[in-house]
């Protein structure tokens, strides 16, 4: 049968309306293919030039029965013609494939909003698996948005049916790209470029390729030829500073920026991990570019991941180990020795709910403890985070730069929404990017494998096997300038303090934290990570109604920028969002004496514009 539903007879024109911005939320079981669908319509509004913003949410229980509100997977985004830096508070467009996605996902809806419902599988089963008594598409619980009910399986089936040679239960798997097909036209998408990925994905499979193209042009033409919907609407390319974009997620960009470190520096990169959600992701990007000298080593276990890298490091490579919060756990003991053997190792922390496994796919800010303080004895490290996709490239070239100037340990802390989440990014200009120097000493005459940098209290770094650089390395204390091993009581409090003394050197290498709005007033918003979007988009429309607030990013937190406490003291309030119980707030209370009020979110989401808006107001 023909695959294009006819138009009625007399069909009606339909309306184009232009909009600033939307946002789509797709949600189903995890094997409906929410997250494709979603990074399809992202693609492709990239493509357009529009700005775009998303948060992919993954279902913890991986094997979750299907139609069971734990196995509800959800990829919302953002789309815009003009600046955005989150993926929307709320969505305008909720996408329902089953009762269960219709179920966890409703409350966020916005009121008003449009909703587009499977309603071929809100069966008495289904309806059952996800608590509903009743049939919310009958008993009127929903009048208060605008449905739209499509029986998205029949339609699907009748589009395949005599088309291609496959299962009943293989067709049903394309149902997502009917759904892709309708959106496509309600939001004036083209779908070439989804086309050429479905060629290009399937071009051993020729039946898959056929019948997801047939779907996608099914759904489009649906939503264009019948009377469901009335209007369709265009959001414009957004005005961008030129350059050369490409969409990026976080692990994407952590990736890339420590490949360009590596190539900066002129050192071979070595990455040793152990798969874990959401770092794993790093470690496949990674394995892909071995065509840079890129070595990517899966351990057996976390320890031997970072073991693995501590060697690199000692050999002369950037030995880099990635993991998420309990994964660091298990790291700790070694990266005390990277401390102690004064060694530049970065240790990417893909930061996720806790504690123990918690949730294993929800983001979470609550690791900067562990990072700063959570080795036993005084074992102090650089500590940076990223604020969005974008910036993990920048923060993985300046863990680089500062691990191997300070001949130190430096954390990097990403989360699970900076991670999965994507961005245009704008590529860089290589001579934008900062010199990476690594020096190597090749003199024994003069070799003390504990002597210092006069700047920055770095050792020097010795290459084994070079002749008369030979020392000892370990865990045990050193002494001062020797390296031998020494257990006097002075000696180890000089070393305590001197290894201390490096990290607060760094700060004299790091720029000054930057406000956002004016120096002084009644509010400053201070976060770090990625509440970066939510605090400047809440802070700016504050400012456009008149209000004394300014905001501040920290991408630096151990040590801090040195010109923070004087921009605290120009403030009446300091409120500080994050996603733990007020790590932050507690290091800034405890170094600067300043009251600043914690604002906490654990809930394995990011934060919204309008939270933070009302929080300020309370203080205003």
């Amino acid at each position: 049968m023909s695959t294009v539903i006819e138009p009625p007879v007399e069909q009606a024109p339909k309306n184009l309306e232009e909009l600033e911005a939307v946002t789509i939320r797709f949600a189903g079981d995890s094997g409906d293919g929410m997250q494709l669908t979603g990074t399809q319509f992202t693609n492709t509004s990239a493509v357009l030039g529009n700005d775009i913003s998303t948060l992919p949410d993954f279902p913890a229980e991986i094997r979750a029965p299907a139609g069971s509100l734990p196995g509800v997977s959800g990829f919302q985004l953002n789309f815009s013609s003009q600046d955005i830096r989150t993926p929307g508070d709320q969505p305008n467009v909720l996408v329902a494939m089953n009762p269960a996605a219709l179920k966890v996902n409703l409350s966020d809806l916005e009121d008003g909003g449009t909703l587009i419902i499977n309603s071929d599988e809100f069966t008495k089963e289904n309806l059952k698996k996800a608590a509903y008594e009743t049939n919310p598409l009958e008993d009127g619980s929903l009048k208060g948005y605008r449905v739209h009910k499509l029986p998205i399986t029949t339609l699907n089936m009748r589009a395949l049916k005599d088309q291609v040679q496959m299962s009943r239960k293989e067709m049903d798997r394309s149902k997502n790209f009917f759904a892709l097909g309708v959106l496509y036209w309600l939001y004036d998408r083209p779908m070439d470029a989804t086309l050429h990925w479905i060629r290009t994905k399937f071009a051993k499979k020729p039946e898959i390729a056929k019948a997801n193209e047939i779907v996608l042009k099914t759904g489009y033409n649906f939503a264009d030829t019948t009377e469901v919907f009335t209007t369709h609407y265009t959001v414009k390319k957004a005005a961008i500073a030129p350059g050369k974009y490409r969409k990026i997620t976080g692990n994407e960009a952590t990736a890339i920026g420590f490949i360009a470190a590596s190539e900066l520096s002129g050192r071979p990169l070595f990455y040793g991990s152990y798969p874990i959600t959401p770092a794993s992701d790093i470690l496949h990007e990674l394995s892909r570019h071995k065509n840079f000298g890129v070595k990517t080593f899966q351990a057996e276990d976390e320890i031997a991941a970072v073991c693995a890298a501590i060697g690199a490091s000692f050999a002369g490579h950037i030995g880099l180990t990635g993991t998420s919060g309990p994964g660091v756990a298990l790291k700790q003991e070694a990266i005390g020795l990277a401390v102690m053997a004064e060694l530049p190792l970065v240790i990417i922390n893909v930061q996720r709910g806790g504690p123990s496994t918690g949730l294993p796919t929800k983001t979470e800010q609550a690791d900067l403890f562990q990072a700063v303080w959570g080795r036993n004895g005084e074992c102090p490290a650089i500590v940076i985070a990223p604020s969005t996709p974008g910036d993990c490239f920048h923060m993985a070239v300046e863990a680089v730069r500062l691990a191997f100037k300070y001949m130190t340990p430096v954390f990097y802390l990403s989360d699970g929404y900076l991670a999965n989440g994507a961005e245009p990014w704008r590529v860089p200009q290589i001579e934008d990017l900062p010199e990476i120097k690594v020096e190597f000493v090749s003199d024994p005459e003069n070799f003390m494998p504990y002597g210092r940098d006069e700047e920055t209290l770095a050792r020097p770094y010795a290459l084994p096997g070079t002749p008369g650089l030979e020392h000892r390395i370990g865990g045990i204390e050193k002494q001062h300038l020797t390296g031998n091993v020494n257990y006097d009581p002075e000696n180890h409090h000089f070393m305590v303090k001197l290894r201390q003394e490096k990290i607060d050197r760094a700060a004299n290498d790091i720029p000054p934290v930057e406000i956002f709005g004016e120096q002084t007033g009644k509010v400053l918003v201070l976060g770090w990570g990625s509440t970066y979007g939510s605090i400047t988009s809440a802070v700016e429309k504050l400012q456009r109604e008149g209000k004394s607030v300014s905001s501040a990013h920290l991408r630096h937190l151990n040590p801090f920028p040195k010109n923070l406490g004087e921009v605290l003291s120009g403030f009446e309030t300091v409120i500080v969002p994050e996603m733990n119980l007020g790590q932050l707030s507690t290091m800034i209370r405890a170094r600067y004496l300043v009251d600043a009020v914690a604002f906490s979110k654990v809930k394995g989401r990011p934060f919204q514009i309008r939270e933070i808006v009302q929080k300020v107001e309370e203080y205003l």
